[in-house]
């Protein structure tokens, strides 16, 4: 099995300080980027959070501090993890709900402006929940009949992920080899930002999907309470979503 592509599609996974997306940070990424002709380029660094890695996540992914005292930090690296990404798609494992997001708030406190609207995101594990119900290590045995080695180690889970979804395409007839369609598929739902808190309505607009403004339109609430818009700045909203917001807001201006 072949994975049909336009363009180039990066699988990754990250290791984390935690599971706040706002604010744990990357501790390693490991990225299988994979070329329209399946040619194959993998690319694992282990990072330095600037932080103490706590002894609970250190249980999990089995990186301590002193593993990663001596490597680079995040700003050091974003500006050649960007061009590696450029141009590229991305796949995961539950990478829409927690490595996109997590991902792009290290771009944005290292001051590197990347551009993932015009992106596909294609999360293995949603086809895998609404197919089968499981975790990596179940996919990766029921799909690939294999056990998963190393779970947890970024490039071990980056691996099976794409191993997994290969399979998924040709175990169901019903899934299209075709990114755009498992970048649909693979969604939840449409969100504007990655932590959900803006989203559309049926005319493509944004709107907000919490609070007093819940499904009303985010350019419009502006419009009527900027100050809406400065209590979003100065509270505690991911970086990206600040950055979605200021770009509705900017944009509304220019009518």
């Amino acid at each position: 099995m072949k994975l049909s592509l336009r363009r180039p599609i990066i699988f990754f996974d990250l290791e984390t300080t935690g599971t706040d997306t706002s604010n744990d940070r990357i501790v390693e990424i490991s990225m299988v980027k994979v070329a329209p002709d399946g040619e194959k380029t993998i690319k694992t660094r282990r990072i330095n959070p600037q932080m103490p890695i706590p002894a609970e996540a250190t249980a999990v992914h089995h990186i301590t501090d002193e593993d990663v005292k001596d490597c680079p930090t995040f700003k050091q690296i974003a500006r050649s993890l960007k061009q590696f990404m450029e141009g590229c798609d991305f796949g995961g494992f539950n990478s829409n709900r927690f490595d996109l997001p997590v991902l792009a708030e290290e771009f944005l406190r290292a001051g590197v402006d990347i551009d993932l609207h015009n992106r596909k995101y294609v999360d293995v594990q949603n086809i895998f929940h609404k197919k089968e119900e499981r975790t990596l290590v179940a996919a990766y045995r029921f799909y690939c009949n294999k056990d998963l080695e190393a779970a947890h180690s970024a490039e071990a889970d980056t691996l099976a992920t794409y191993e997994v979804l290969l399979s998924q395409l040709e175990r169901y007839s019903d899934l299209e080899n075709n990114i755009d369609f498992l970048a649909e598929y693979s969604s939840r739902a449409k969100y504007a930002d990655f932590a959900g808190r803006i989203g559309y309505n049926e005319a493509g607009e944004e709107i907000f999907t919490f609070g007093k403004y819940r499904d009303q339109s985010v350019a419009e609430v502006f419009k009527k309470e900027p100050s809406y818009y400065e209590w979003m700045m100065k509270g505690d909203f991911p970086q990206y979503t600040k950055k979605v917001i200021t770009e509705i807001k900017l944009r509304s201006k220019e009518f």
